[in-house]
């Protein structure tokens, strides 16, 4: 019997389709751990957005790949050396100064230093332990999320329900200083220690993430799903709701296509939030470029002559 023949084809008849694709273990792990990364993913990802720190969400994805590289040459869990790197280099980070042109630097420095290392783990790692585990440097590049057990699940799970309850409780302080720091540290709340604790929830998200979409995807379901709902809401917790809407929209998504079609679910998810966000853009252009050719109309001569004639009348 083939591969192809393995799993049950598409259908159309959505209802069937979930109840065969939820028959899997592997399925169901997947789609418990990408919902729990999804919500978390876009609480952290819209204060991302918002304090304009997309940067810091890619360098710690590259910080992420470092520590899972490293953890596995040292021999002990890759994820725990993710999480470990990750947030000494978000405290790092978060540690230098608060302005975006001073920030970017330490960051920009933090990162060489951290590819540096990374590039030798890697070495490392396919010179003389490659093939003793499961883990690959491949997997932890563009994530697994169909291989995530039950135990790994579960971790995700809690660790994903601690970080997303802590953003909640901050979510606004945490927003106050993302939008005026100067004024909320006038009013006694602590905008640097809410930035420290930020990029730690931000290190523990990316880290997390990782094993799901990988070093070189996470910054996709971090960033766009938040970046489409700052788009579409105007009010700061209405785009953080449509933020987290997204996210686990896009990953059940994701997941499906990838289970029916053989792809990359990690590939699929993030070519779906590219879409979502490249065509709310798209819109958005579009109607301000309508609306200023309706201006235009409006203040042409002949119809400012027009208007002038009738209300002589």
């Amino acid at each position: 019997m083939g591969l192809e023949s393995a799993f049950p084809h598409f259908t159309w008849n959505l209802w069937l389709d979930i109840i065969r694709m939820f028959q899997y273990d592997f399925m169901r792990n997947a789609f418990l751990a990408g919902t729990a990364l999804s919500i978390v993913s876009g609480l952290v990802g819209y204060y991302v957005v918002v304090r304009h720190q997309a940067f810091a969400g890619e360098a710690l994805s590259d910080v992420a790949f470092t520590g899972a590289m490293g953890g596995a040459v040292l021999g002990f869990s890759p994820l725990a050396g993710t999480i470990v790197l990750t947030v000494a280099g978000a405290v790092a980070m978060g540690s230098f100064s608060q302005r975006i042109g001073e920030r970017d630097i330490a960051i920009g420095t933090v990162l060489a230093w951290v590819l540096g290392l990374g590039v030798l783990f890697l070495t490392l790692f396919t010179t003389h332990t490659a093939g003793s585990s499961g883990f690959s440097g491949v997997r932890a590049l563009f994530g697994s999320i169909l291989s995530i057990s039950n135990t790994q699940m579960m971790i995700i799970v809690i660790v994903a329900a601690l970080v997303a309850l802590t953003t909640l409780i901050i979510a606004r302080p945490l927003l106050f200083a993302s939008l005026d720091p100067d004024v909320a540290a006038a009013r006694g709340i602590p905008v640097r220690l809410l930035g420290l604790v930020f990029m730690v929830l931000l290190a523990v998200t990316v880290a997390e993430a990782m094993q799901a979409v990988g070093a070189l995807l996470v910054f996709a379901l971090l960033l766009l799903p938040s970046a489409t709902a700052h788009r579409l809401a105007l009010r700061p917790f209405t785009g953080l709701g449509l933020a987290v809407v997204f996210a686990v929209v896009l990953t059940w998504v994701g997941l499906m296509i990838g289970f029916y079609s053989g792809l990359p679910s990690s590939v699929c998810i993030s070519l779906l939030a590219f879409v979502a966000y490249a065509a709310v853009v798209g819109a958005y252009a579009l109607r301000q470029r309508m609306g200023t050719r309706q201006v235009a109309h409006d203040l042409e001569p002949a119809s400012i002559t027009n208007g002038l004639s009738d209300e002589v009348k």
